[in-house]
């Protein structure tokens, strides 16, 4: 199921570099319309107060924030590659990691709930890392996983919008690795790690011109333009008519969304 190693490299290097000047703003018009569905769903689950919590894959630390400030946490654990967007995040509860995911060393303890969002659908080995974080719970915790899956309009297969979101898809792919393909599969592969209580949802959030949402598939898009165009399947010229749509009072697709699964470790 996993997708085949990205030739180019990871996020964050061939694509997104953290230090883009517009890089912290795409992240956070992202979060602005998931953090809602993230932190409703991890209060339904009820962590336990005073506990010890892992956010992957941090960010800007949105959801460490809510962790620290809403649930109680004793200690949030900010892992990510680059932490370079949580440095305005002041707490003594707080601990930031930089790390890879992937790194055989990398210990950082046992949690109560463990989040990570728009995290492995970019790392090929996500099957093996879910194994992972399931054994960094204690028992009681959550495990909260969430990524990102399309429903296609099976309608259009030709349209500037889906022509470009088609190239984008295939263009992460190709050179960081990203594949959803699997994301579905996820509440089978938290039963099969032992975990109970396992459920899974899928969130598709308005997809308004001029609002976030909107906001981020642009500046995701501008800044892929060489690797859109690689693909073959768009020019620029599409790209362009696209990004119009993004900001037309015509725009209407169900975008992208997002699928949140979790289970507790017995």
């Amino acid at each position: 199921m996993n997708s085949s190693p990205a030739s180019g490299g990871h996020y964050g290097e061939v694509l997104f570099e953290p230090e883009h000047p517009q890089e912290s703003e795409r992240i956070d018009a992202a979060a602005l319309i998931y953090d809602p569905v993230t932190t409703s769903r991890l209060r339904a689950l009820n962590p336990r107060p005073g506990g010890r919590c892992l956010d992957v894959g941090a960010g800007t630390g949105t959801v460490a924030r809510w962790l620290l400030e809403e649930a109680g946490a004793a200690e949030v654990v900010a892992l990510d590659r680059d932490t370079g967007g949580l440095d305005t995040l002041a707490d003594p509860r707080l601990r930031v990691i930089t790390a890879d995911l992937r790194d055989e060393d990398l210990d950082p303890g046992t949690f109560d709930p463990i989040h990570a969002r728009f995290v492995l659908m970019h790392l090929p080995e996500r099957r093996r890392l879910v194994t992972r974080l399931a054994q960094w719970l204690n028992p009681g915790g959550w495990l909260v996983l969430g990524d990102a899956v399309e429903v296609q309009n099976p309608l259009d297969t030709s349209s500037a919008y889906r022509r470009t979101m088609d190239a984008m898809w295939q263009a992460l792919r190709s050179t960081i690795g990203t594949d959803t393909s699997d994301i579905p599969a996820y509440p089978h592969f938290l039963r099969e790690e032992g975990l109970r209580s396992v459920a899974g949802e899928l969130v598709c959030p308005p997809l308004v011109a001029g609002g976030p949402l909107a906001r981020f598939w642009s500046e995701t898009w501008n800044r892929m333009r060489p690797a859109l165009e690689e693909t073959g399947r768009v020019d620029s010229t599409m790209i362009d008519e696209a990004l119009d749509y993004l900001a037309s009072p015509t725009l209407a697709e169900l975008g992208p969304g997002m699928m949140t699964a979790w289970g507790q470790r017995p």
